[in-house]
C-alpha cells in the first residue's frame, strides 16, 4: 500500500490562496497564477495535485474551472478538484476535460440520492469530501454546519460504493497545528474506505504519524500552508511516499 502526498492549490479570484479555518476574511495570497504553482509541484515530482475552487464552494458554481482544466490538460500530473460541484453536469465538465477525480462535499449532504447515483455511475472518479466542524459536516464553503456527522455520512456512502474520502477538520485547516489523527483514523476504521487526511499538516513528522495508520485506510495527505510557508519542502514530503 502506498502513501500519497497531495500538494494543494486553493483558488480565489484566480489567485492561489490559503485561508485559516475556512474563514474568507483570513486569507493570504501565495501566488497570482495557479498554473505556475501547479507546474512547480509537478516539476518537483508530485503525482497528484489537489485543487479547490473556493469561490465555487461559496457560490455553488464553477468559478475557477479554467485554471483546473489548464493544469489537467497541460501538465503530466493527476488532478482532483473540489469546490462548487453541485450537479452531474459539473462532474462531467471536469471529467471530460482531463481531471482525474471530482470531490463532492456539500452535494453529498444536500442531495444524498444524486450522490449515490454519481458514485454508481462514475465509481472511483468520485471522491467524497467530508469537511467537519466538531464532528459534523459543514457545507457551502464551510459556512453552514449540517446536522450530519462525518462518520455517519461516511458509513452510508461507503455502502453506496464510495472508494475515497477526503477528511478535513476545519478547526485545524490552515492553522499549522497538526492534523486530527484520531478522527481521520476513526473514519477509516469505521467505514473501511480509503481516507486522505487534510488540514493542519505542519511538518514531516505529521506525515510520518499518518503513515503509521495505512492499515486503517489512511492512504495519503493533502499538504497546503506548510508548503507555502516553507515548513515542508515538497521534495522531502514526496520522499515519504517511497518509504
Amino acid at each position: 500500500m502506498s502513501f500519497t502526498i497531495f500538494p494543494a492549490i486553493d483558488m480565489r479570484n484566480g489567485k492561489c490562496v490559503r485561508l485559516e479555518q475556512g474563514d474568507f476574511d483570513k486569507q493570504t495570497v501565495y501566488g497570482d497564477n495557479p498554473f505556475e504553482v501547479a507546474k512547480r509541484f509537478s516539476d518537483a515530482g508530485a503525482s497528484w495535485i489537489h485543487m479547490v475552487d473556493l469561490d465555487g464552494a461559496k457560490d455553488g458554481s464553477r468559478q475557477n474551472a479554467g485554471h483546473v482544466v489548464k493544469v489537467a490538460e497541460d501538465l503530466d500530473v493527476k488532478v482532483q478538484i473540489g469546490g462548487g460541484i453541485r450537479s452531474e453536469e459539473d462532474v462531467e465538465y471536469y471529467l471530460n476535460r482531463g481531471v482525474d477525480r471530482v470531490i463532492i462535499g456539500s452535494l453529498a449532504v444536500r442531495d444524498l440520492n444524486l450522490t449515490k447515483e454519481l458514485l454508481k455511475k462514475y465509481g472511483d472518479q468520485i471522491v467524497i469530501g467530508l469537511d467537519a466542524r466538531d464532528g459534523y459536516v459543514a457545507t457551502e464553503g464551510w459556512l453552514e454546519r449540517s446536522e450530519v456527522t462525518a462518520v455517519g455520512l461516511g458509513k452510508e456512502l461507503a455502502e453506496a460504493g464510495a472508494s475515497t474520502f477526503v477528511y478535513t477538520d476545519i478547526a485545524k485547516d490552515g492553522m499549522l497545528q497538526g492534523p486530527n489523527v484520531e478522527e481521520i483514523v476513526r473514519l477509516g476504521k469505521e467505514t473501511g474506505v480509503d481516507v486522505i487526511a487534510s488540514g493542519g499538516i505542519k511538518g514531516i513528522d505529521d506525515l510520518q504519524e499518518l503513515k503509521k495508520y495505512q492499515s486503517s485506510h489512511v492512504i495519503g495527505s493533502i499538504v497546503g500552508k506548510a508548503l507555502y510557508t516553507d515548513r515542508i519542502q515538497l521534495i522531502d514530503a514526496l520522499r515519504e511516499e517511497e518509504h
